[in-house]
């Protein structure tokens, strides 16, 4: 198995592991769906790939229809995705995907995380290069041969097929995903969720003690609610 392989396993347990976070990440996406391309999942492949997500972490079909609607008013503010990297202390490395209506609050609050915890907030382009821009699909394996399907997926990108206890799972280069997404639409293949995720391509180990210290900043961040995702080049 590859990196990715390794990579899902070792976050598995802890990617959406608060239901009210889950649906708040969730409604961002929607908002941020919605106002790039419109309300009508027929015509909008982004929000297809949202409210797929949003059902795979059971949110009610009235919640994500709330916030469809809520989205296409046109009074409500954007969300604003921006990127930050830095570095924790015993020089692991830190990317955090945010989703914010106020960069000026978020700035301010993932700065503060670090300083507080020895930590520093680093400039655009410091550790993101350390790590793969990646996207994944969740597809119900119901009458598929997972080694005929990456054969013919790769065509179309795709780097990693593999099975685990909830299906297929497929990874790609970040690029790939329209192109996956349509050929599996084509095909009329369930796809359960999907979604990005940053591979660090080289991890550090740490001893129980320096794993504290990362952790208790990680915690600060993950708390915030304008944080979508963490990644970081720890060894789990």
């Amino acid at each position: 198995m590859g990196r990715a392989f390794e990579f899902r396993k070792a976050r598995k347990m802890k990617r959406w592991a608060a239901m009210s976070k889950a649906f708040t990440r969730i409604g961002k996406d929607i908002v941020m769906a919605v106002k790039e391309g419109g309300p009508d999942p027929d015509s909008n492949a982004r929000l297809r790939a949202v409210i797929q997500n949003a059902k795979s972490v059971n949110m009610p079909k009235d919640n994500i229809e709330r916030a469809i609607k809520r989205a296409s008013d046109k009074s409500l503010g954007d969300f604003k995705e921006v990127l930050f990297e830095g570095y924790a202390p015993h020089g692991i490395a830190i990317l955090i995907e945010t989703a914010t209506d106020n960069n000026t609050r978020t700035v301010a609050n993932i700065r503060s995380y670090f300083n507080k915890c020895n930590g520093s907030l680093g400039t655009s382009g410091s550790v993101e290069f350390m790590f793969d821009h990646t996207c994944n699909f969740r597809i119900n394996a119901e009458g598929l041969d997972p080694e005929e399907l990456e054969l013919e997926m790769i065509d179309f990108g795709a780097e990693e097929v593999f099975v685990d206890e909830d299906g297929i799972l497929i990874y790609a280069p970040f690029e790939s995903f329209g192109d996956i997404q349509k050929e599996l639409e084509s095909r009329e293949i369930e796809i359960l969720s999907s979604g990005f995720e940053r591979i660090p391509q080289v991890t550090k180990e740490l001893n129980e003690e320096q794993i504290a210290d990362v952790e208790k900043l990680l915690e600060k961040i993950e708390e915030d609610d304008d944080v979508q995702n963490v990644y970081h080049t720890m060894k789990e």
